[in-house]
């Protein structure tokens, strides 16, 4: 295969030239009866691209113009691109939507094997699109302020490009890695003043949550030192290099999913991550059923994930099958690449059940490397559901009444006694209150002009029937 995403802009643009005129000389699809040479349309169709991604400021600058003649050889006038502008930007234009007639050819001599001793390995339209993704990556990289509009058009425009390559079936998975510029300073950017009350109103969010009290001390003490170490590298000194990734462990219910995402938009306000989204997948959204798929999907959700956090839930259950149709292996091999390649982009957060996690971890070196920070998740006494059952009815305009507190409170001692493995402890809280409500529906409905009061207030009757069963 190709190593094309290690190489220039100028190199790519070079090798693409270089195939457009192998594809000619082939005459691949017919491709003499263009009207034109297909170096000519490719060099175009790039153009085109670049203004496509520069319209969203409304502003052609020289550097832009610059940029198209030194790596197309292409020179236009403002006036003439303003006019393609207009173009593209037309509401009956398809020119987002649309593949470039160029790629059509790409992907002919790939899918047809029409190139005799191929030096590319039939990745020619692999290295057009690397092409476009580089090119993009210029454009976007010499504007002033990252344009979230031109970030977008990227994104949705090279997705666009590659679900075509999958279509034809010739897309691999050692496609361009997207780099995000460097800021134009000899220092990297800290965290302003708005960001840092941001990151201390999620805290008072977190300690606001019921229990967790070894989490709130954990995450306190993870963002003193990333604080304390930006302090440094400000100061010219050096820093820790601090390991991001993290393993959640405890049982179902226990918040691991709120802290992360918490957790996300505390790396953004610390200016550890630019975007702070928090993707939650689970075995499902990582692994297929056929070889070479699993390494595909799984790399589309670590792009989704880049520059936040990748929070997988129940992750041991990716090397729960030891089988050559089990393709868990894949996906823990395609992350632990992605974690290497993207470490200053890409937060992982591993979650499940204590044991299961610990053996997840220990069952490959490559994990055992990159997380070795450990939160565990306490499960919730009686006394802690009751105060989440409090806050959920609080927050549907619901009360216990006294006795219907005593019935909860017994309900809850109960099934932590029983030691129940089905047990979800905030999950039990929320369903708990589902039924409830359902039966002080049932109660109430049948009373003529109920006040305020009765429709607000849960009584021991509307708990007292509730078992871990009907709850399930």
């Amino acid at each position: 295969m190709s190593d094309s995403s290690e190489k220039s802009l100028k190199e790519l643009i070079a090798i693409c030239d270089e195939i457009c005129a192998t594809i000619s000389r082939y005459n691949v699809g017919a491709v003499l009866c263009l009207g034109t040479t297909l170096k000519t349309l490719l060099h175009q169709e790039l153009a085109q691209f670049a203004i496509y991604l520069e319209d969203t400021d409304g502003v052609i600058t020289a550097e832009e113009q610059s940029l198209i003649h030194d790596y197309l050889n292409l020179t236009f006038t403002v006036s003439e691109m303003r006019t393609i502008r207009a173009q593209l930007n037309d509401p009956h234009s398809s020119f987002g939507t649309t593949r470039p007639k160029a790629l059509k050819y790409f992907i002919l001599a790939d899918a047809g094997k029409k190139i005799p001793h191929d030096p590319y390995k039939s990745q020619n339209a692999q290295i057009l699109v690397d092409t476009y993704k580089a090119f993009g990556q210029l454009i976007l990289s010499v504007q002033e302020t990252m344009d979230e509009k031109q970030v977008a058009r990227m994104s949705q425009y090279t997705q666009m490009l590659d679900n075509f390559l999958k279509e034809y079936g010739v897309f691999y998975t050692n496609q361009f890695k997207l780099i995000r510029p460097k800021q134009k300073t000899s220092k990297k950017p800290v965290a302003d003043i708005k960001n840092a009350e941001s990151v201390e109103k999620i805290l008072e969010e977190l300690n606001s949550l019921v229990g967790l009290e070894s989490v709130k001390s954990d995450i306190a003490s993870l963002v003193d030192l990333i604080r304390v170490q930006k302090m440094r590298e400000e100061k010219g000194m050096k820093s820790a290099d601090i390991s991001k990734h993290m393993v959640f462990f405890g049982n179902p219910g226990t918040g691991k999913t709120t802290v992360a995402r918490m957790l996300s938009k505390i790396y953004r306000g610390l200016g550890v991550l630019s975007g702070g989204q928090l993707v939650e997948v689970d075995r499902g959204g990582l692994v297929c059923g056929y070889v070479g798929q699993t390494a595909i999907k799984t790399q589309e959700v670590i792009d989704k994930s880049i520059d936040g956090v990748l929070f997988i839930d129940e992750a041991y259950t990716l090397n729960v099958g030891k089988s050559e149709n089990d393709f868990g292996q894949e996906a823990v091999d395609t992350l632990l690449k992605a974690m290497e390649d993207n470490r200053d982009r890409l937060v992982v957060i591993v979650a499940g059940y204590t044991g299961p996690m610990e053996q997840f971890i220990d069952s490959n070196p490559g994990l055992k490397s990159r997380f070795n920070k450990y939160i565990r998740f306490d499960d919730y006494t009686a006394e802690e559901l009751i105060q989440i059952l409090e806050g959920m009815c609080k927050a549907k305009d619901y009360t216990l009444s006294p006795e219907a507190r005593d019935v909860a409170v017994k309900y809850f001692e109960g099934r932590i006694e029983s030691k129940a493995e089905d047990f979800a402890n905030a999950r039990e809280a929320r369903n708990f209150l589902e039924k409830a409500i359902t039966n002080h529906a049932t109660r109430v409905v049948k009373l003529k002009d109920p006040d305020d009061t009765v429709l607000s207030t849960l009584v021991a009757d509307d708990l007292v029937n509730i078992t871990a069963a009907s709850i399930c």
